[in-house]
């Protein structure tokens, strides 16, 4: 009876110490949040109540609007892309990760440069989705822009509105009710950074904005003309944020907590247009499965190059091998009539140079 009670009680030990243990870790782990990011992966399974990660807001404007979400999963795929070709020759270059609900993993808890341009450009694929949806007639809620009636001039002269305006205002509002929503329900200084970038993201996508015309007149003399507001090429707005990602200010939030001021006491400009961060990044030289950063082993490099696709900047100095590969392309094309082009397959060999992994075997990497 005395070695039962002896056990109850080692047992009961051992349950305090392993319910401690995971409270611990409980708060001493970030927490990684799930995000409508993942509303690209889901495609066309789009349900709102499995999608993990809204905040209550974004879940009822998921159910009152399940066709602008469809738009948002297309659009997803589309600024995921948008992201990995920016950052293609960089160390970090906006890798994913399968079937993982924070779609980036978590390299985005660091409020870093890189964060600023994922929130920035995410915000944009929203908008640029909405507002492409809304001219092809694919939603009920909206269409063309109905304001863009009437006459106006630019510096060929006066024009007729007419066709079928993007409408940019309505992708811009829609984004902001449902990108901003989640970064609303919590005040610290990483929720400002992001509604800070979404909103330079937006407002990347309407600064391109194209007028297009249709010329009327005898022999297309364009003696009149009907023209619309159309958005450009969603690489305009990736080049954009891409070029601001260079140049992001390093913020730090105010006393109050209701904003933040630039770290660089000397700065004189405005940060109203530019894409903010709050921690430095990391060199992502290294696989760190803690952190979330793949490193850079075994990725190509471009040997002759001293930029960041260069070996020598993409491989940390760690070194690179080569190898010899046999690369087949299409050669010595022909126009047929009518109406085929004739290639040839023509095979030479090239060079690959890829990154040398870290020296240390890959037990002792840091987990």
């Amino acid at each position: 009876m005395r070695n039962g009670a002896k056990s109850h009680h080692h047992s009961k030990s051992v349950s305090k110490l392993y319910f401690s243990f995971i409270l611990l870790l409980l708060i001493f782990t970030p927490r990684v949040d799930s995000s409508w990011w993942y509303i690209g992966a889901l495609g066309a399974r789009v349900i709102c109540d499995n999608i993990p990660g809204l905040v209550n807001k974004q879940r009822q404007l998921c159910q009152q609007h399940p066709d602008l979400m469809q738009s948002i999963s297309e659009g997803a795929k589309e600024w995921i892309r948008e992201c990995q070709h920016q950052f293609r020759h960089h160390r970090w270059n906006c890798s994913t990760l399968d079937r993982d609900h924070t779609v980036f993993g978590r390299v985005m808890l660091r409020s870093s440069r890189e964060a600023a341009f994922v929130y920035a450009i995410s915000s944009a694929g929203v908008v640029y989705a909405i507002t492409r949806a809304c001219s092809q007639g694919e939603l009920k809620i909206c269409n063309c822009d109905s304001n863009k009636r009437g006459q106006a001039s630019d510096d060929k002269g006066n024009f007729d509105w007419g066709g079928c305006s993007d409408n940019i205002n309505y992708g811009i509002k829609f984004a902001k009710a449902f990108v901003d929503a989640r970064e609303k329900t919590v005040k610290d200084a990483r929720a400002l950074m992001n509604l800070h970038n979404n909103r330079c993201g937006r407002m990347a996508v309407k600064r391109f904005m194209k007028l297009e015309c249709k010329c009327h007149g005898v022999s297309g003399s364009c003696s009149l003309r009907t023209c619309w507001l159309a958005m450009s090429d969603f690489r305009r707005t990736g080049d954009y944020l891409r070029k601001k990602y260079n140049t992001a200010i390093e913020v730090t939030m105010n006393q109050d907590g209701t904003g933040f001021m630039v770290a660089d006491k000397d700065f004189k400009g405005s940060t109203k247009n530019e894409l903010v961060y709050v921690e430095n990044s990391p060199d992502y030289c290294l696989m760190d499965r803690a952190a979330g950063y793949l490193g850079t082993a075994g990725r190509v490099c471009n040997k002759s190059s001293r930029g960041t696709d260069g070996c020598e900047v993409m491989c940390c100095g760690r070194g690179y091998d080569t190898m010899r590969v046999k690369r087949v392309t299409k050669c010595e094309c022909k126009f047929k009539w009518c109406c085929a082009v004739e290639c040839k397959d023509c095979e030479d060999v090239v060079d690959v140079h890829t990154c040398k992994p870290h020296k240390r075997p890959d037990w002792q990497d840091i987990t």
